[in-house]
């Protein structure tokens, strides 16, 4: 495991971090490149060219493929890292993987939109052109099965990530995700308790987590599709990232292993679960499993899989 840090880091170890980052999962695990594509809503620059580390299952394909997106910090180091340990898991079990890079590009990354609400409610706006841009451009690789596609965002991008289950400002003919996973999101972006989901969707959160508080994610039900929320009662923000305990902003931060072992398995298998399939196949019930973690895992909506 690799140390834990203390957050944010800054500077010029910054790039260092993120570079042997980076390099540290292409050798260990499989090849990556970058690849850009342009962004339709550039928000406040006239053009915007994002950027993304895609990485590719062992194979000839095609693969299902999951779209990374992080939270207010953007890219730094250990942001990165938890990102790429996510990618690795999805790797390991035949996903391809589309780390994006929202505010990179747009000169935002740093940490420069944590401490502003309302730059972050701008940036759930461009960003969620950002997913859809994301998910085109997975669907025109001749790599990608462009019938499972899929959804992870981090704090600021999980809350993306709900309202592209939500499949909000997309056009009316395009598909959306097969499914998604929010870790820790502000679940105000969920609406009213009962929630009109398009894509099943599955949340996470820390139940100490004082900055996107697991109470407003509890209660939710969809009538239309999946949703699952399981909340950590010891967890607190940024479980799935390997820093130390401490405070952001005022905000409790840390790492929580088993929160983080344990999440990445019911996303896995939820997404295994909503998997297109040439047959209909029935999805056998989520249930709360005891860990060292003791999760309260609740979940509404009809079955997953269905023959579409």
């Amino acid at each position: 495991m690799a140390s834990i840090a203390r957050f944010p880091i800054s500077g010029p170890w910054r790039a260092v971090s993120a570079a042997l980052a980076t390099i540290i999962i292409a050798s260990t695990c499989h090849a990556g490149e970058l690849v850009t594509f342009k962004a339709t809503n550039p928000y406040l620059a006239k053009n915007v060219t994002l950027r993304a580390d895609l990485f590719l299952p062992r194979g000839d394909g095609p693969f299902p493929a999951v779209v990374l997106m992080h939270g207010c910090g953007g890219w730094q180091p250990a942001v990165l890292d938890a990102l790429n340990a996510h990618a690795m898991n999805f790797l390991d079990n035949g996903y391809a993987v589309l780390n994006l890079d929202s505010f990179g590009p747009r000169g935002k990354s740093g940490g420069v939109l944590c401490a502003s609400d309302r730059q972050l409610q701008h940036a759930l706006n461009y960003r969620l052109a950002d997913a859809y841009d994301a998910l085109r451009y997975l669907r025109t690789h001749r790599a990608i099965d462009p019938r499972n596609i899929y959804l992870l965002g981090q704090s600021n991008g999980g809350s993306v990530a709900i309202d592209a289950a939500k499949m909000l400002a997309r056009a009316e003919d395009e598909p959306g995700f097969r499914a998604v996973a929010a870790y820790y999101p502000w679940c105000g972006s969920l609406g009213p308790a009962s929630v009109k989901l398009n894509s099943p969707l599955i949340i996470f959160s820390g139940g100490r987590d004082n900055w996107t508080p697991a109470w407003q994610c509890r209660g939710r039900r969809s009538p239309d599709k999946a949703l699952s929320f399981t909340e950590y009662p010891k967890a607190t923000h940024s479980f799935d990232v390997r820093i130390e305990p401490q405070r952001y902003l005022g905000k409790l931060i840390g790492y929580d292993r088993e929160a983080t072992m344990d999440s990445r398995t019911r996303m896995l298998a939820f997404f295994e679960r909503a998997k297109f399939v040439s047959k209909p196949v029935v999805a056998e019930p989520v249930v709360a499993s005891r860990v060292v973690a003791n999760p309260v895992v609740a979940m509404t909506g009809p079955e997953l899989l269905r023959d579409n």
